[in-house]
C-alpha cells in the first residue's frame, strides 16, 4: 500500500503562519484544501520548525483527549519561529513561555491551578450573575439604539459588553476598562498593523517584535501587581482577592503564576466572547432569513450562540507535542513532533458539519469545538455562552432589521482573530 503524502505544499504552509490570511479568508481555503488532501500533514514554512497540521474535527478531538500524550507546556503552545523561539528561551533562562497559565501547564500542575477558579465558573455560580449581566446587555442594546441606526457593532457593543462583565468578576475598577481593551488588543493582535503596539526604533526587526510583546506583558504584570498587593491587603469577595491569596500546597503560587493568571482571565475572558458576539450579527445580517427565524421564538437564541462560536471560532490555533511515539489517524507522531489543531478547520468540517461554509442558526447538531476539548476545555465557556444569550435576547425583539454598511474586517492573527470591524445599518423597535 502506498504512503499517505504527508509533506504539505510550500505556499499553504506559507499561509498557516502568516497573520494576514487569518485578516482576509484565506486561512479557510487553505484549510478546506487540507481536509480533503492532506488531512494529517508536515509543514515547513520558512523560519519555522516541522510541524503536524491537524485540521479534521475527529482528529483534533483524538488528539485533545489524550494530555498525558499530547502536552501543551512542553513547547511553545502557539505557532513561532526558531528564532523567536531562541530568544523566548534565553530571555527566560530556558523555557518557551513568557507567561505560565493554564494554557501553558500540563498535569499535575494543570488541574491543580485550574482548580483555583473553576467554581467561579461553574454554571450554578454563574446564574447569580445573570442579573446583572442583564442590566450590562441591556445599557449595551441602549448605547447601540443610540447611535441613530448606524455603528460600528464592534466597537460600540462587541468589544465593550463581556469585558465589562469579566472586569466586574474580575475586580478591576471600570475606569480601567480602556487600558485592560488596550493591552489585550495589543497581546492578541500583535501582528495586526491597526492592534499592535507600534514597535520600538530597533534596528533588528525580532528585537523590536519581542521588546513590544515584554513590554505589553510587563505592563499587565505592573497592573495587577498593584491589584494583588492590594487584595492581600484588603480582601474582597472578587476573582483578584482569590488569585492573590491562592495557596498550593499550603504555599502561595509564584508571581509569574499569579500575574500570568489575571492574563488570561483579564484576556481570554472577553477578547473570545467579543469575537463570537460580533459574528453572530455578522451572520444575521448576511442572513435575514437567520434573523427573521430566531426572531419567532426566544428558544432558539442558544443555538444562533452554537452557531456563532462556530463560525467565529476566535481561538484558531494552539499546539501540542508528543510526548511519546504515538499514532493519529493511523500516520506515526514521533516523540516530540510538534502538532498545530487548527480549531477553525475542524469547525467547518464537512464530514460533521452539513453546508459547512454558511452560517445557520437552526443548525442540529452543532458539535463545535471553538472552547477546546479535553483538561483543557475553556473555564469560561458557561460564561460566555451565557453572556451572548442575554446580549441577544435583549437585542432581537427590538432589531427590527440590519445589514452591512461596509466590509468586515478581521484581526491578522495566527493565534486568537476576531472581527476588528463590523460596520452596520439597522432598524430598532
Amino acid at each position: 500500500m502506498a504512503k499517505p503524502e504527508i509533506n504539505i505544499p510550500a505556499d499553504l504552509a506559507e499561509t498557516l503562519v502568516d497573520p494576514r490570511a487569518y485578516g482576509d479568508g484565506r486561512i479557510h481555503e487553505t484549510y478546506t484544501w487540507l481536509r480533503s488532501h492532506r488531512p494529517l500533514a508536515v509543514a515547513e514554512p520558512e523560519g519555522f520548525d516541522p510541524f503536524w497540521v491537524v485540521t479534521r474535527h475527529a482528529d483534533i478531538l483524538d488528539i485533545s483527549r489524550q494530555n498525558d500524550l499530547f502536552h501543551n507546556g512542553d513547547r511553545a503552545t502557539t505557532i513561532v519561529g526558531k528564532e523567536g523561539d531562541a530568544r523566548v528561551r534565553q530571555m527566560t533562562g530556558g523555557s518557551p513561555h513568557l507567561v505560565r497559565s493554564l494554557v501553558q501547564m500540563d498535569a499535575p500542575d494543570h488541574p491543580k491551578y485550574r482548580a483555583l477558579t473553576q467554581a467561579w465558573f461553574m454554571p450554578q455560580n454563574i446564574r447569580k450573575l445573570e442579573d446583572r449581566i442583564r442590566q450590562i446587555a441591556r445599557a449595551s442594546v441602549e448605547r447601540m439604539a443610540a447611535t441613530g441606526g448606524e455603528c460600528d457593532f464592534v466597537t460600540e457593543v462587541a468589544l465593550h459588553y463581556p469585558l465589562h462583565v469579566i472586569m466586574e468578576i474580575l475586580g478591576v475598577p471600570e475606569v480601567d476598562e480602556p487600558r485592560m481593551l488596550m493591552l489585550t488588543q495589543e497581546l492578541f493582535g500583535a501582528s495586526d498593523p491597526d492592534l499592535g503596539r507600534k514597535p520600538s526604533q530597533a534596528a533588528d526587526q525580532m528585537d523590536a517584535a519581542m521588546g513590544m510583546i515584554q513590554q505589553v506583558i510587563g505592563d499587565f504584570y505592573q497592573y495587577f501587581g498593584k491589584i494583588s498587593a492590594d487584595r492581600r491587603a484588603v480582601p474582597t469577595d472578587d476573582l483578584a482577592t482569590v488569585i492573590a491569596n491562592a495557596k498550593l500546597d499550603d504555599k502561595p503560587i509564584s508571581e509569574l503564576e499569579a500575574m500570568s493568571y489575571y492574563m488570561i482571565v483579564a484576556t481570554a475572558g472577553h477578547d473570545t466572547t467579543s469575537s463570537s458576539t460580533a459574528g453572530a450579527l455578522w451572520g444575521l445580517a448576511e442572513n435575514p432569513d437567520q434573523l427573521a427565524w430566531v426572531k419567532q421564538d426566544p428558544a432558539r437564541i442558544p443555538g444562533l450562540i452554537d452557531e456563532a462560536i462556530r463560525w467565529s471560532t476566535p481561538v484558531k490555533t494552539f499546539m501540542r507535542s508528543a510526548t511519546a511515539d504515538a499514532e493519529v489517524a493511523g500516520q506515526p507522531i514521533a516523540k516530540g513532533d510538534w502538532l498545530m489543531l487548527c480549531y477553525a478547520s475542524g469547525n467547518r468540517d464537512e464530514a460533521v458539519f452539513e453546508d459547512a461554509q454558511a452560517f445557520r442558526a437552526d443548525r442540529r447538531p452543532n458539535k463545535q469545538l471553538a472552547f477546546g476539548y479535553g483538561a483543557h476545555l475553556c473555564l469560561g465557556q458557561h460564561l460566555a455562552k451565557m453572556e451572548m444569550r442575554i446580549l441577544y435576547e435583549e437585542l432581537l425583539p427590538r432589531l427590527k432589521s440590519v445589514t452591512l454598511n461596509g466590509d468586515p474586517r478581521l484581526s491578522q492573527a495566527v493565534f486568537v482573530s476576531g472581527l476588528k470591524s463590523l460596520p452596520i445599518r439597522f432598524e430598532m423597535a
